[in-house]
């Protein structure tokens, strides 16, 4: 055995545990393991070093000689690395997290509730970062990142589902052809230059093939490279739009957009992705809150 090598970590972890909390059945609680398993690393351990680091005393156990010299060097530094990771794990929580997401879904959806969100988690310090681009599988200098996508997931991610999408005609009640279409099926939207689009192409086909119609977009209607500036479009009585339910909740609880035909669901989700191995629990605080408030629109 060279001088620099050590014992098996896991054994030395158990033998800590044991010397610290003077009971095998407590160190196996604290590990997470069964008493055979604490039991086993300890003979791992003695086994290597050629003597035993316990004796029998009545029914408990006692430090020999060389486990009292072991437990002086080991429990010293068990304990300055909980300290560290408790110091590392202090610095991190308080810490700014940084969440991307489009500019859209900013502006139109979690602007509005930021207030709602500070005092649901009032630790959590926000930098919200706005993405425009197509996410990279590293997510950069992200924490996690919120936006509607569909399976698979890129392998560096690590996604918590948060409600499936639902997509739908919204319409300004101020829309010179409204009286026309009220009342109307959704078919009548097949003749209806409708507005769209450009970054969501499949937005109208999605719809029409939900409600069994046939999926080739509605002819005519001006096109637009953003969903936010699509609906405020709609809102200004341009036409007929399409757009995922919650971005318009609040249009629609108002009274400035109608939505008469309603949603339908697509294959896409909305979605908080995290890099891969991400300890961060701030990540599954707001993932559980933006999966109840997505469900509420």
């Amino acid at each position: 055995m060279s001088g620099r090598e050590l014992p098996p970590l896991n054994a030395l972890r158990a033998f800590e545990a044991v010397a610290r909390l003077h009971s095998v059945g407590r160190a196996a609680t604290e590990l997470h393991v069964t008493h055979g398993a604490v039991s086993r690393q300890l003979r791992l351990l003695d086994e290597a070093l050629g003597r035993p680091l316990f004796s029998r005393q009545g029914r408990g156990l006692a430090l020999t000689e060389a486990g009292e010299q072991l437990h002086a060097g080991a429990g010293l530094a068990f304990e300055q690395l909980r300290d560290s990771w408790a110091a590392l794990r202090h610095h991190h929580e308080h810490s700014p997290f940084v969440l991307g997401c489009a500019s859209s879904l900013l502006a139109r959806w979690l602007i509005p509730r930021l207030d709602r969100l500070a005092h649901d988690l009032p630790g959590l310090r926000l930098h919200l970062s706005a993405q425009e681009s197509s996410p990279a599988a590293e997510l950069g200098t992200l924490d996690a990142l919120l936006l509607l996508s569909a399976p698979p997931w890129p392998a560096g991610w690590q996604v918590d589902t948060l409600a499936p999408e639902r997509i739908g005609p919204v319409v300004s009640p101020r829309y010179s052809g409204w009286p026309q279409l009220q009342g109307q099926p959704p078919a009548r939207l097949l003749d209806e230059p409708v507005l769209h689009t450009t970054s969501r192409p499949q937005a109208w086909p999605d719809w029409l093939r939900g409600m069994d119609l046939p999926p080739s977009r509605p002819p005519g209607g001006a096109g637009f490279p953003h969903l936010y500036h699509l609906l405020e479009a709609a809102i200004a009585g341009l036409g007929v739009a399409i757009a995922p339910a919650p971005l318009v909740a609040d249009d629609l609880a108002t009274g400035r957009l109608l939505a008469p035909w309603g949603f339908q669901p697509t294959t896409g989700h909305w979605i908080l992705a995290k890099p891969q191995r991400s300890g961060d629990r701030r990540a599954d605080a707001l993932a559980q809150w933006l999966r109840q408030k997505l469900a509420g629109g």
